[in-house]
């Protein structure tokens, strides 16, 4: 295990900077236990960070930082049980690559693939599904380095109050070092990209949702369009995007062009309006076929600021109306999309989706904007419905809201007391939404 310098660690978005007393990169789950040993022994907090996509403060280090980039093998592939076991060190991207090898896929994923296989699963990171859930939903089982240093595994078998709490456990139980997936055969997805107007994919939210595998919508602020995303399983063959085609849509448009408008609306904000009828417009249909993961997953290198809620599927559309009409009462001026997505109820006590079929929000502001209000906003419509603050996403609720709005708030708590009663793993963010 190498100690280096502790430079000022500063996460994706650039919101979140912390200067750790101490990094260390350990190689095996042996060091990962020592290095824990030795923050007890100096009193210390320990934390494992990402690749900090996270826009909460997850993955601050304020005493002991261990950095994930030395523990990223894949441990064991079972192509006839599809469980494969992987370090939490490897990026999603590595890991989608390697499953694909061995013909078998994860069954549902988030639309970003860098962030690392523990970070994502530890913050809950979900896509969109009718049948298949999230990351959470799809471990078969942890090993966990616990405050004590004892290296422990936990699944629905073993040690299950565990393993239901620290499947989205924001690494306040234990440091992940190594899950094991309980994968599917891999597969091909048909993708359909349609724009259509607000009215429209409100009126037939319920009709595209139970019709799909994979649905899921973006509205452009200030105009009437939306993008609707149909993903579904095909026997295929293959016909992806052609080179160019990928290029000039998901490179050039969503992300080099858009980054010029994000820097003009930041310039000159009352633009923005304008610069949103001129995007809406400019939304086109196109329809391919690729491998699962390709297909799920978008490059994204434009630098933003997220908040995302979860609400009861069945308040969506008027959790929407009701976001919508804000912008008729506020100054607001907003040239992100507004992201909405579905899946259904999980098992993992600090999934979104826990115990209910679930639609999630999420709102975004160009990480050179001032997000404050916005976001207060559209936050104070979704906790009017019960609704649950993605983990990694920016947010303002406590340990006395969420209690209220998660059955299993205070099982969890009970196992980390059990196991954390040192609050060794703890930082400013889990002190704020766990209550130390």
């Amino acid at each position: 295990m190498s100690p280096v310098s502790t430079p000022t660690w500063r996460n994706w978005a650039g919101n979140q900077t912390a200067t750790p007393r101490r990094v260390t990169t350990p190689t095996s789950t042996d060091e990962v236990a020592a290095a824990v040993r030795a923050a007890a022994g100096d009193g210390q907090t320990v934390r494992m960070t990402g690749t900090g996509h996270s826009f909460t403060g997850a993955a601050v280090a304020e005493d002991v930082l261990l950095r994930p980039t030395g523990l990223t093998a894949v441990r064991s592939v079972d192509t006839a049980s599809g469980l494969v076991t992987v370090e939490a060190g490897q990026p999603l991207h590595a890991f989608n690559r390697t499953l694909a090898e061995h013909g078998l896929a994860l069954a549902n994923m988030g639309d970003i693939q860098e962030q690392t296989v523990a970070g994502a699963l530890q913050t809950a990171t979900h896509g969109t599904g009718r049948d298949a859930a999230g990351l959470a939903s799809q471990v078969h089982a942890l090993e966990l380095v616990l405050a004590d240093g004892s290296v422990v595994t936990c699944s629905r078998d073993e040690r299950p109050d565990l393993f239901d709490a620290a499947r989205a456990g924001l690494g306040a139980l234990g440091i992940v070092t190594a899950i094991t997936w309980k994968t599917v055969p891999a597969f091909l997805l048909h993708a359909q990209e349609q724009p259509m107007k607000w009215d429209e994919v409100l009126a037939r939210v319920d009709e595209f949702d139970a019709a799909n595998e994979h649905f899921e919508f973006y509205w452009f602020p200030h105009t009437e369009g939306c993008l609707t995303k149909r993903n579904n399983r095909v026997e295929g063959p293959a016909k992806p995007l052609s080179r160019f085609k990928g290029w000039l849509d998901d490179e050039f448009m969503s992300n080099s062009l858009f980054e010029v408008i994000n820097k003009v609306t930041h310039a000159v904000p009352a633009l923005t309006p304008a610069v949103n009828q001129v995007s809406a417009r400019a939304l086109g249909a196109r329809s391919f076929t690729d491998t699962s993961y390709k297909v799920f997953t978008s490059p994204r290198t434009v630098r933003f600021k997220e908040q995302e809620y979860a609400i009861p599927r069945e308040h969506l559309v008027d959790a929407l109306r009701e976001v919508r009409g804000l912008f008729d009462r506020r100054d607001w001026k907003i040239s992100f999309p507004i992201e909405v997505r579905l899946l259904p109820e999980e098992d993992a006590w600090l999934s979104m989706a826990y115990g209910r079929r679930s639609a999630f929000i999420a709102v975004h502001v160009y990480h050179r904007d001032d997000h404050a209000d916005y976001f207060r906003g559209v936050e104070d419509v979704l906790t009017e419905m019960g609704g649950r603050p993605h983990w990694g996403k920016m947010h303002t609720r406590d340990a006395a809201y969420l209690e209220t709005v998660y059955p299993r708030f205070k099982d969890f708590q009970a196992v980390r007391d059990a196991v954390d009663p040192d609050r060794r793993f703890a930082n400013p963010y889990t002190r704020q939404v766990f209550g130390d």
